[in-house]
């Protein structure tokens, strides 16, 4: 995977927020030229997001730190396995330690939440997409992440998708008007509209959108807009959609369900990094 300088520009902030003038601590009691061995060591089960990261981490640092891996991305992962091993200047390791690992930890975080939520709908057609409700600047981390779990990623921006959402529609004038404005405009060839019930669903179908977003919509009213579109546009199902409640919207029929708590909420995974000598 090519990371992104974008990407690149953001560890290196990182690493520079957390070392600041220096690092005191390591400075004082390790010597210049003191090399060790660490391994990262997963402490709970989970699902592996963010190594190439890491890597890049220490490699901002020192390109001549070696990072070597023995899993990858997007394996399932027990307690106790050792995911990769960082050999160089010590000093460099103790640098990196805390920003590799919080990448780690969080993305890993995001890939567990994400594959989560695929199994609960495994036996439908429905696939699980992300957001925009990410951490900002680390997007492409985040959603990186949920393909490592399974899921699917939805628009990247706003700038790579047309998705005409309530606030386009009221200041626009409408759901036929906001999709001709938007068809007419751009060479993007889909369009998604959001609607809040049955009845714009119908004015979104005839409007002529290619997907309809229903949001927060019961889930009674969804197997309905299931029915009333017939497979002449995708549904997304999109609104207070959680792990108790997302097999049953997946039974619906709807074809894609956005889950922004893969981003916003997922809980960072319990990692280590450990010198071994």
């Amino acid at each position: 995977m090519e990371i992104p300088s974008s990407v690149t520009d953001l560890l290196r902030r990182a690493l520079e927020e957390d070392i600041g003038p220096g690092d005191i601590t390591t400075s004082l009691v390790i010597s210049r030229d003191r090399k060790s061995k660490a391994r990262y060591l997963a402490k709970a089960d989970f699902v592996l997001a963010g190594l190439p990261f890491a890597k890049e981490v220490f490699h901002l640092l020192d390109p001549s730190i070696r990072f070597r891996m023995f899993f990858r991305d997007g394996d399932r992962i027990n307690k106790g396995n050792i995911l990769a091993e960082v050999n160089g200047k010590t000093r460099d390791i103790l640098a990196g330690e805390r920003v590799s690992l919080n990448i780690l930890q969080r993305l890993s975080g995001i890939a567990t939440l994400t594959e989560a939520y695929v199994k609960r709908v495994k036996e439908f057609k429905a696939k699980i997409v992300d957001t925009r409700k990410t951490t900002p600047c680390m997007r492409f981390m985040e959603k990186y992440a949920v393909k490592m779990g399974g899921g699917w990623n939805h628009r990247f921006g706003l700038f790579d998708a047309i998705l005409i959402k309530d606030n386009h529609i009221e200041a626009a004038g409408g759901i036929r008007k906001a999709v001709n404005l938007a068809r007419k405009g751009h060479h993007l060839s889909k369009i998604e509209v959001e609607v809040g019930n049955v009845k714009d669903l119908g004015k979104a179908i005839d409007a002529g959108a290619d997907v309809i977003m229903l949001d927060n919509m019961t889930v009674n009213d969804m197997r309905r807009a299931v029915e009333i579109s017939n497979g002449r546009v995708k549904l997304e199902a999109s609104g207070g959609v959680g792990l108790e409640n997302v097999r049953e919207i997946a039974e619906t029929g709807v074809d894609f369900i956005s889950v922004g708590s893969l981003t916003h909420s997922a809980a960072a995974v319990d990692i280590s990094l450990k010198i071994v000598r």
